[in-house]
């Protein structure tokens, strides 16, 4: 699989700024009990179900899509994303302690609280991380056979929020649904196959002898 190369300390805080974006998004998702998918949304439907909290669900939830990284994808990626997935479980826990949002519009949440986990998960992504279970999937996918992250974000987060009309209010489930909304979109907009990398394009010119000759021009980081 392939990625962009980034310094060891270049990766820690790319992915210590993009769990803290996650872990607000989830924050602001969770002051009107709003879902998300993937598996954090499998993990605050498991909070409803279960005696246990988001973020020890979420961890516990990941676990068994690390093979699929380890084996698919690259050691590294498997060792960054568990260390994406162990500080959203435990900043998620502890963001109570450092900010407390009294009032927000729940619309207002939906779309920023999707905004942010979106845009940390690019980051995650363009650090070869994730956060883990379909994230993991949805970027073996997209190596394997070109189907973009997001659009296969958008069908697993449809099942999940389908699922939850057994469990949650439907005004609740459709708040949720805008949020997943905002962050898949976001996502299959700016993370695409074949972005960042350097292309070689090759056409045939004439010198000043008539000759056909090939000409390569660098046309340099596509964006």
């Amino acid at each position: 699989m392939n990625f962009p190369t980034h310094r060891f300390y270049e990766d820690v805080l790319a992915l210590f700024c993009a769990g803290v974006l996650v872990s607000f998004g989830v924050v602001l998702f969770g002051t009107h009990n709003l879902l998300t998918g993937g598996t954090a949304g499998i993990a605050i439907i498991g909070t409803h179900l279960f005696d246990m909290s988001f973020g020890l669900l979420f961890f516990l939830v990941n676990i068994p899509f690390y093979y699929i990284a380890w084996t698919q994808l690259s050691k590294r990626f498997t060792i960054n994303t568990f260390i994406s997935v162990s500080m959203v479980s435990v900043m998620t826990e502890h963001m109570q302690h450092v900010i407390k949002i009294e009032s927000i519009h729940p619309i207002f949440a939906a779309l920023a609280g999707g905004m942010l986990i979106g845009v940390g998960l690019l980051i995650m992504f363009r650090h070869k991380s994730s956060l883990g279970g379909l994230g993991i999937l949805a970027l073996y996918l997209q190596n394997k056979f070109n189907i973009r992250a997001g659009n296969f974000g958008l069908l697993a987060d449809a099942v999940i929020l389908t699922a939850s009309f057994f469990i949650f209010s439907i005004d609740l489930v459709i708040l949720s649904v805008v949020g997943a909304i905002t962050l898949n979109i976001l996502i299959a907009v700016n993370h695409k196959p074949g972005r960042y990398q350097a292309v070689i394009k090759t056409k045939k010119t004439n010198n000043i002898h008539k000759d056909a000759t090939l000409k390569k021009e660098l046309l340099g980081v596509i964006e």
